[in-house]
């Protein structure tokens, strides 16, 4: 019984930490400074266009929910264009979003 309870165990923090890993923080924001910098203020611009909310304030408001993120990303409302990404750059994304200071 207690052998299962640590095999449980592990594997839980084995899952944990590969949930961690599956996005690439800095494989975002060079994707964010790519693309989507031209509507979204970044750390590197200080202005947004069409009303698009800066990624800091993007974090601040969603850092909890990164399901709602990924629901966005996979499925945008306009204004923002219908992008096309995969389960990776989304994850990269998030990761992104994660590490922007929320004060």
């Amino acid at each position: 019984m207690k052998i299962a309870a640590l095999i449980s165990f592990t594997l839980c923090i084995g899952y944990a930490s590969v949930a961690e890993a599956a996005g690439s923080a800095e494989a975002g924001r060079q994707m964010v400074m790519r693309s989507c910098s031209s509507c979204h203020a970044t750390e590197a611009s200080a202005t947004a266009t069409d009303g698009a909310p800066p990624f800091t304030a993007v974090a601040k408001t969603n850092k909890e929910r990164p399901a709602w993120i990924r629901g966005w990303l996979m499925s945008p409302h306009p204004p923002m264009p219908n992008i096309s990404l995969s389960r990776q750059q989304i994850d990269d994304i998030i990761a992104y979003l994660s590490s922007l200071p929320t004060n």
